[in-house]
């Protein structure tokens, strides 16, 4: 079995009333047979045409196979719960997010945000720091792949105690990293209370490089994967979470470079990659931590670094923010009732999503067909070339914010059923049918931004006059 990113373009959708089946439709004509696409992201967007690359699993064996259209899978919520105000955070991995593009920078974004909802739904690229992860209490650590499905409404989740967490580690050849790894284990177990059945090593290991795309994108290729679903599949009946720590193949020279360039993290894509295949084909909740390839580069001196990057530069075996995460990551149900009435976390329960702005993926074009408010972060720029306003947003669907700050404000508006028009200034006129009024050039975007702009418009009229 391997993984690998591919890159397409198709048509722009147009289809308003139906967005999400045309995209999936155009994705799938353009795949041929024997490749599953396992991630989606739209890189760049223009009024003709929309650039796609896609993770897909080739040559796979009848036992570890997905159905072809299996991340397209779609359900539509016929109503929203506000019994609970809950929010789902994301920052994609790879994409060179100015917050949370490098070692869980975006943890202190989500710690803001839970504190304005009842659960916050985030995935590990948020707040996996090494061997630091200040997930919030509120806080549901799920995979990026199952946080998709639940805006498709093909899934819901289940909160826990605790899980089983399955440790799978490479068996490298220097024993010092897989033996750091054990303790690092170990310590979970004594410090946070960790339930880990056993720490298995591959001896067959898998290969995983690290690659960038065309848009410059991290993502990377996988090759031998079946060696580790045997492996998974002979141990199923002891797990419930599975936490993966093996060597990513990168130039040597990019450990050194990643600390002191402006270069994006060359490792999460690819273990991206890994965890969403891995969390599809077995339905659990699963995280991989990268093993340094050898001494020379744990001792590399890197001196005094970005903040942003700074827990990697302290970390042996950067294990500890997967165990933290996986301890109490929710349970994976497929197929849930959409009635609110399951017991579960599921779409129709989701009040709003954050994302930075310029994303375009499953989660912002499910959110579209969800009827699921969108507030989109100008602040944390990427490498993703689109404009959202351009999508069939229902008006008051979509909030750009400038920062993280202006985003809580406007979740609040949203949780407390106050319209953003009415507590800024000016206030445009009130629109009757029937009589003639001066036209709105208001967007479907609601711009929060602060009015200062009008103010200056309003002097230099004045000025003029």
């Amino acid at each position: 079995m391997i993984l690998y990113e591919k890159s397409l373009t198709i048509s722009k959708p147009v289809n308003k009333r139906n967005l999400l089946q045309t995209f999936t439709d155009r994705i799938l004509s353009q795949l041929p047979d024997g490749e599953i696409p396992v991630r989606c992201v739209v890189t760049e967007s223009n009024d003709a045409e929309w650039k796609c690359e896609l993770g897909v699993m080739a040559e796979f064996s009848d036992r570890y196979i997905l159905n072809y259209d299996f991340i397209f899978k779609f359900r539509k919520r016929q109503y929203e719960n506000c019994d609970a105000f809950n929010i789902v955070l994301i920052v994609p991995t790879g994409i060179d997010a100015e917050i949370g593009g490098d070692a869980g920078d975006a943890g202190p974004v989500a710690r803001l945000l839970a504190g304005s909802c009842d659960n916050l739904i985030t995935h590990p690229n948020v707040v996996n720091a090494s061997d630091i992860n200040e997930l919030p209490d509120n806080g549901l650590y799920v995979e990026g792949s199952v946080l998709t499905r639940l805006l498709m409404g093909s899934v819901g989740l289940q909160k826990v105690r605790s899980n089983r967490v399955l440790v799978v580690l490479d068996k490298h050849e220097d024993k010092f990293f897989y033996e750091a790894a054990v303790n690092s284990v170990s310590a979970a177990r004594s410090n946070l209370g960790l339930n880990c059945p056993s720490v298995v090593l591959m001896d067959e290991k898998i290969s995983m490089q690290s690659l960038y795309s065309n848009s410059g994108r991290a993502v990377g290729s996988i090759t031998h994967l079946e060696r580790l679903c045997d492996l998974l599949n002979t141990h199923r009946s002891q797990f419930d979470a599975v936490a993966l720590s093996s060597v990513i193949q990168v130039p040597p020279e990019c450990h050194a470079d990643y600390f002191i360039t402006e270069m994006i993290n060359p490792w999460g894509g690819v273990e991206a990659m890994l965890t969403h295949t891995l969390s599809s084909l077995f339905n659990v909740p699963t995280a991989h931590s990268p093993m340094l390839e050898n001494r020379e580069i744990l001792n590399l001196e890197v001196g005094i670094v970005d903040p942003r990057k700074s827990a990697e530069a302290i970390s042996t075996t950067f294990l500890h923010c997967i165990l933290k995460g996986l301890h109490k990551s929710p349970k994976i149900i497929e197929s849930p009732r959409l009635d609110g009435e399951s017991g579960l976390l599921t779409v129709v329960d989701v009040s709003c999503i954050v994302i930075p702005y310029g994303c375009i993926g499953l989660p912002t074009l499910a959110a579209i067909e969800q009827g699921i408010p969108v507030i989109a972060v100008k602040e944390n720029t990427n490498r993703m070339r689109n404009r959202l306003e351009d999508l069939p947003f229902e008006n008051g669907q979509l909030y750009v914010v400038d920062n993280y700050l202006e985003a809580v404000g406007v979740i609040q508006a949203i949780k407390s059923g106050v319209a953003i028009d009415s507590v800024r200034r000016p206030m445009e006129q009130t629109q009757v049918v029937g009589i003639e009024q001066k036209k709105s050039t208001k967007s479907t975007a609601i711009n929060c931004r602060p009015a200062e702009e009008k103010t200056q418009i309003e002097e230099s009229k004045r000025s003029a006059g």
